[in-house]
């Protein structure tokens, strides 16, 4: 079972040791993207106002173009650490035990617009970029450079995949074939009607991923994760014809309860 997180904007600073691409898993399918993607990232961020611009950065968040051209030297950290933000602050993963975190190591990867897919454990340097951003240097949108290389990924081994990703960054890589379940989460209101939810989404989802790795859980069909869910008191519906799964919760903020609870365990 594999599970894909989107990044986040947010990303923590500082690490340590040095950032080497080749031992990012899946070199010889994206290592070329990699390659070319932060080649044409560096070259842009070598640019103040260009980069603002692209990157879309203001006053506040403006020295967050440098983490580009310090890539190498600024340190590294594991990728589920690196990103912050309120789905991985319910995730809260530096707070579960060894098992559980090895458990996100083997299970979990994040779709990075740098990096690519990579894993949960992977060590990367703090950077700017997200998938809607251009760099001129690139030559090409990076969804169809994204979309080229991870079509090479052995994705018939992952087995089943959910995917948790943002419409944004699950264009960048396409998961083929049938195992492939898209999340979405909703939040039941108290008359009863279930609708969509926005920023909240991503504490639930947080918080979801965060029961599986405290349970091991490896499933190799939707049902079995429907059922799981179900036995911890979630409520989880599948429809077949989409390939999409709905978490709905009963919060007025969606997660945000479950995600403290989560923090204090």
């Amino acid at each position: 079972m594999l599970i894909l997180l989107p990044p986040s904007e947010t990303k923590r600073s500082g690490g340590t040791g040095t950032f080497v691409p080749d031992r990012l898993r899946n070199h010889d399918a994206l290592g070329a993207a990699r390659a070319s993607v932060r080649a044409a990232l560096e070259e842009l961020s070598e640019d103040p106002v260009a980069s603002a611009k692209a990157l879309k950065l203001g006053v506040k968040n403006g020295a967050e173009r440098e983490h580009n051209l310090v890539l190498r030297e600024s340190g590294v950290l594991p990728a589920i650490e690196r990103y912050t933000g309120v789905l991985y602050d319910a995730l809260d993963a530096p707070s579960l035990d060894a098992p559980a975190r090895a458990w996100l190591d083997s299970h979990v990867a994040v779709q990075s617009a740098l990096f690519g897919l990579i894993g949960a454990g992977e060590e990367i340097p703090a950077y700017r970029l997200s998938a809607g951003s251009r760099l001129p240097g690139l030559g090409t949108p990076l969804k169809r450079v994204w979309g080229s290389a991870h079509a090479a990924l052995p994705w018939a081994e992952a087995g089943l995949v959910l995917d948790l990703r943002s419409q944004d960054y699950a264009a960048l890589a396409s998961v083929p074939g049938d195992r492939s379940w898209f999340l979405h989460v909703a939040q039941r209101g108290e008359d009863g009607a279930v609708r969509a939810l926005n920023h909240f989404n991503k504490a639930a989802k947080g918080d979801f991923v965060r029961r599986l790795a405290r349970s091991q859980a490896d499933f190799t069909t939707v049902e079995d994760v429907v059922e799981w869910a179900r036995e911890a008191g979630l409520e989880l519906s599948c429809s077949a014809d989409s390939h999409e799964l709905t978490l709905i919760t009963e919060l007025g903020a969606p997660g945000a309860a479950s995600a403290r609870s989560a923090a204090a365990r």
